[in-house]
């Protein structure tokens, strides 16, 4: 088992006694998971410990959002650690005793629903951080807020939520903080390992729907009509070109798919209209701006070459998650020291999003990756995220603890 540790010596600091309740908290957590925007159980029972603890406590922000404030006993300044809280619409398949057995309904249906994403581990270390630097305030210059966050995985259709929607409703409008710090739980790492880059880490997420309206006639006499199909289909190949030929890969990489063509009825029926459904990825938000301009003409265009027309929405979502490079290398040796170079991952771009990326924005930022898959797995046989097979190795808890309380006691005590 993994024990949290301090790169300073801890002063009247019970880290198994925290280790072992952060266990505890997870298992409840993922044994009651709840979806976006839903999740008033899990926002009760994180109030509730830190209402013990004697934090300033807010409810109810955002929907289910918790925030509590901690003011060490010297000045220095504020900064800000914040866990997601909510499950996915999966039906778990892991053998627990704690698994989920949880049914709710989801745009209409009824399913399963489990931490699939591991967002019940980043609840439970953030309670066990909250606890630890407690113990430490006497200690500590300046302030943490801890910002428990619903809807990460996306608010329910119609609804607004997760962090952009904490924003909005002002949990930095007091005062904002100097540096923000999130991590999120991997199986694409092990246990021990923390991964990190510097800069554009994950990728924006924008989807889009094109409706294209052409003229429906029979399948024999296509040119009586304005085939719709063919169109799309040259919707398709012409917009592909817009990351490989028309913006600049060196720059930054950039994805465009689609993923859903719905049109037509029977084999001998040219429809009247046609939906293509994509997501488009980027880590740069110029080029972002620019993927979507391109998007929308290049459908335009060509559904006029065929005397169709196509009508493009894009729904903006997720920016791109920036680690300030000067806070990422301020915190490097920290991350260093408790894992070691080695266990120290440098990762590649990821083409997932994540909302952090709004409070990156607002203020420096560090998001890192925990590796939860046990040791003695390889990584290839690992479930991934938000699958029902996912599963996290508890030994993990303990360093993810270490690593942002060793950031917030690094950054704190050290300006």
């Amino acid at each position: 088992m993994c024990n949290l540790a301090l790169a300073t010596p801890p002063q009247n600091v019970n880290l198994d006694s925290i280790n072992q309740d952060v266990i505890k908290w997870r298992r409840h957590l993922h044994q009651y998971p709840e979806l976006s925007n839903r999740e008033y159980k899990t926002a009760e029972y994180i109030a509730a410990h830190l209402r013990n603890l004697g934090l300033e406590v807010q409810t109810g922000i955002a929907h289910t959002g918790v925030v509590a404030k901690l003011v060490g006993a010297k000045p220095g300044p504020l900064i800000a650690l914040r866990a997601d809280m909510d499950a996915l619409p999966v039906t778990e398949q892991v053998d627990l005793p704690f698994a989920s057995k949880q049914v709710t309904e989801y745009q209409g249906k009824k399913v399963g629903v489990m931490h699939a994403c591991g967002h019940d581990t980043h609840v439970a270390i953030l309670m066990g951080v909250a606890t630890l630097l407690k113990q430490q305030q006497a200690q500590l210059s300046g302030s943490v807020m801890f910002i428990f966050q619903p809807a990460e995985e996306g608010a329910p259709e119609g609804e607004e939520g997760g962090a952009q929607l904490m924003l909005k409703e002002g949990i930095f409008a007091s005062q904002k903080p100097e540096a923000v710090f999130g991590l999120h739980a991997t199986s694409r790492l092990t246990v021990g390992q923390i991964g990190y880059r510097s800069g554009p880490m994950m990728a924006s997420e924008d989807s889009f729907s094109i409706t294209v309206q052409g003229k429906q006639t029979h399948g024999s006499r296509p040119w009586r009509g304005v085939d719709p199909i063919v169109t799309a289909a040259q919707i398709i190949m012409s917009a592909q070109t817009i990351a490989s030929r028309q913006v600049d890969v060196t720059k930054a990489p950039s994805v465009l798919s689609f993923g859903a063509i719905n049109g037509g009825v029977r084999s001998n029926i040219i429809p009247d209209q046609v939906e293509l459904i994509g997501t488009i990825r980027t880590f740069d938000q110029t080029m972002r701006a620019d993927i979507k301009q391109r998007l929308e003409k290049t459908t335009s265009l060509v559904a006029q070459s065929a005397g169709a027309t196509a009508i493009t929405k894009i729904n903006s979502g997720y920016p791109v998650t920036i680690n300030n490079p000067q806070l990422t290398e301020k915190m490097l040796p920290t991350l260093q020291s408790l894992v070691g170079n080695d266990n120290l991952i440098e990762l590649d771009l990821i083409t997932g999003a994540e909302d952090f990326s709004y409070y990156a924005l607002e203020t420096p930022g560090l998001f890192l990756m925990l590796g939860v898959t046990p040791q003695d797995k390889p990584l290839s046989e690992a479930a991934s995220n938000h699958s029902p097979l996912f599963y996290v190795d508890e030994d993990a808890l303990a360093i993810g603890v270490s690593a942002l309380s060793n950031l917030a006691l690094t950054y704190l005590n050290n300006q």
